[in-house]
């Protein structure tokens, strides 16, 4: 296994060239201290296990990078202390405008419980300061465009990405507007403790639901196996894996899903339906008002925000299960979308309702 790694060390950036240089983000700082350096030969199993702390950046393309990350153990047992993390995987545009809310989520808590992960647009070079939780995580990231299969591939880039770090066992989806609903421990608390999965996977028999099936996709995909969910996902270790090594449906999704068919509302639902519905609760984590109508959610705007408003939708909805019971305390520990002029407001509210450090 060793001799294997070495001969592969080219996946991971050590020191790496002019142009190597050119393509990476401001916000990465190259070391050549990498527990990965060709100078390194008396390597323990746990060195070769941890994934690089110094940055994410790696030359690996998505084939060779779905290759590495679907590897797992056969045996369950691990032979080092591992502590269990969620995996917070933010896919956005550009900056994150509601960073600070992160900051004081993340903040004076044990790192050996969480990890961050970053897709950004290509073209976006800004990075944040040195002392952000947010520095040096982002990955390799290619264009996406909405509703298109470029979505799904950096889901699955940032699912990969954060499957290389085998003390990552839950993996939560973000997006640019989305707000954590409680404090650090109640959410990593809830995602450990949990049996199943959170991906919404239900069948729609409205022309929004089963209408946008295309009968070109049968005998592999049926009408009976199409589903629909948010794309705003929280997944177990197994699953994860399992949605980065499909090679059977993605194809056929991406040849006869297409607008007004949209790929993030199908895929994964239909996936997780297929391979492991035996894991999944069906349902969403992260709360959205769809009240409006149309393509897009409703979009919170500073005017919208005030503490009564944050604890309704933390208490109110709270008819929903948890590992098998009846009813949870709570429905949802995230929620979107908040336009950047929510910042200040929640800034104000929530040390106070989520219990963070100001």
């Amino acid at each position: 296994m060793k001799n294997f790694l070495l001969s592969h060390e080219d996946f991971y950036i050590n020191i790496p060239s002019t142009d190597d240089d050119q393509m990476m983000p401001a916000d990465y700082k190259l070391s050549s201290s990498s527990s990965f350096s060709s100078n390194s030969t008396s390597l323990t199993l746990k060195d070769w296990l941890a994934h690089p702390k110094e940055y994410l950046w790696h030359l690996m393309s998505d084939d060779e990078l779905m290759w590495r990350a679907s590897m797992a153990p056969r045996v369950a047992e691990y032979p080092y202390n591992r502590t269990a993390k969620v995996a917070f995987m933010f896919l956005a545009r550009g900056r994150l405008p509601l960073a600070p809310i992160w900051e004081r989520f993340f903040k004076g808590h044990d790192e050996r419980l969480f990890s961050i992960y970053l897709h950004c647009s290509p073209e976006f070079t800004e990075g944040p300061s040195a002392s952000s939780v947010f520095y040096n995580r982002r990955i390799p990231s290619k264009q996406v465009e909405w509703g298109k299969a470029s979505m799904i591939d950096a889901e699955r880039r940032l699912l990969a990405n954060a499957l290389l770090d085998f003390s990552n066992e839950r993996f939560v989806l973000l997006s640019e507007s989305c707000i954590p609903l409680f404090n650090f421990t109640t959410i990593y608390n809830f995602l450990i403790n949990s049996k199943y999965s959170f991906l919404s996977s239900f069948d729609d028999p409205r022309p929004i639901g089963r209408g946008r099936y295309n009968k070109r996709m049968w005998p592999v995909i049926s009408l009976s196996d199409w589903r629909k969910g948010s794309q705003w996902f929280e997944v177990q270790r197994k699953v994860a894996i399992d949605l980065i090594s499909d090679r059977k449906y993605y194809p056929v999704f991406r040849e006869h899903c297409k607008p007004p068919c949209y790929m993030d509302e199908h895929y994964m639902a239909t996936l997780v339906n297929k391979q492991n519905p035996e894991l999944n609760s069906n349902r969403s984590i992260t709360w959205v008002d769809w009240s409006n109508g149309g393509s897009h959610p409703k979009s919170f705007l500073r005017k919208d925000v005030s503490e009564a408003f944050l604890d309704r939708i933390r208490h109110e909805f709270i008819n929903c299960t948890y590992n098998g019971n009846s009813t949870s305390s709570y429905c949802f520990v995230f929620a979107r979308k908040f336009h950047p002029s929510t910042l200040e407001p929640l800034l104000r509210i929530t040390p106070k309702l989520f219990g963070f450090d100001p």
